[in-house]
């Protein structure tokens, strides 16, 4: 994928660390994922099924684990989910050129860190009963974006489900590792009806082989050194540096 023997070791220490940080948490880390691709050059069109890739190995244990735990309410979360799934698709089959892929990477991923750092638990606030036609309309929008730039969503999905009180954060985390794997599936999907789609082969199964041993050590380690605040805001800071510099590299390009 990109051909020089320590930039590829960079970056496969790089998938390692952050599926680790993310599948102690529960996430699965897409959007830093599209980060680190974008700073290595990796080009756009296996960006984002790399990045779709890594997001269904991380998060489908974390799925099963929140069944098992009973933290997930199949009727609450349909309606997220049944709008979310075939937006994602569609978004992945757009077709979009690099300038403007790269160009909407950089502002989703700037909203993003913005939202992560005025981000705050809502464990302490009322719950709220949510109209079904809400959830079914951020369901949609959220899939459509993330299908779009190659993410699950929960980066996203998360944020709006606090800002409008729909659950406790445990249940939040549970529904947005559904959402991501969902979404991640259905928007790879969608990428591969694309006539440009290509995903090299060997080096997308390293960064697989990666994000599975970085996953299993995080969720084993739980890595309670580092709380979920302080991984929300170290994301937050990675994602805002890339896309202020993706912002200026096409604004100038252009």
């Amino acid at each position: 994928m990109m051909g020089d023997f320590w930039l590829d070791i960079g970056l496969w220490l790089a998938f390692f660390g952050i599926a680790a940080l993310y599948a102690s948490v529960g996430f699965g880390g897409g959007s830093s994922y599209l980060a680190i691709m974008a700073l290595a050059g990796v080009p756009y069109i296996p960006m984002r099924a790399t990045a779709l890739l890594c997001n269904i190995a991380v998060v489908s244990t974390n799925v099963l684990s929140y069944l098992r735990r009973n933290l997930l309410d199949g009727k609450r979360a349909l309606p997220i989910v049944v709008a979310g799934v075939p937006m994602a698709f569609v978004g992945g089959a757009l077709r979009m050129e690099e300038r403007q892929f790269f160009l909407i990477l950089g502002w989703t991923l700037l909203i993003t860190s913005l939202a992560l750092l005025a981000l705050r638990s809502p464990s302490h606030l009322p719950q709220r009963r949510i109209s079904p036609l809400i959830l079914l309309i951020i369901g949609g929008l959220v899939g459509f974006l993330s299908g779009m730039v190659g993410i699950g969503g929960g980066i996203f999905l998360s944020p709006i489900l606090y800002l409008i009180r729909w659950d406790s954060p445990h249940r939040i985390a549970a529904m947005s590792s559904l959402y991501i794997l969902a979404n991640s599936v259905a928007g790879l999907l969608g990428q591969t009806v694309n006539p440009m789609f290509y995903l090299p082969l060997r080096p997308t199964l390293l960064l697989l082989i990666a994000v599975l041993a970085g996953s299993a050590l995080g969720r084993r380690m739980s890595f309670r050194l580092l709380r979920p605040s302080h991984l929300r805001i170290i994301t937050a800071l990675l994602i805002g540096v890339v896309a202020f510099r993706l912002l200026w590299r096409s604004y100038s390009a252009g």
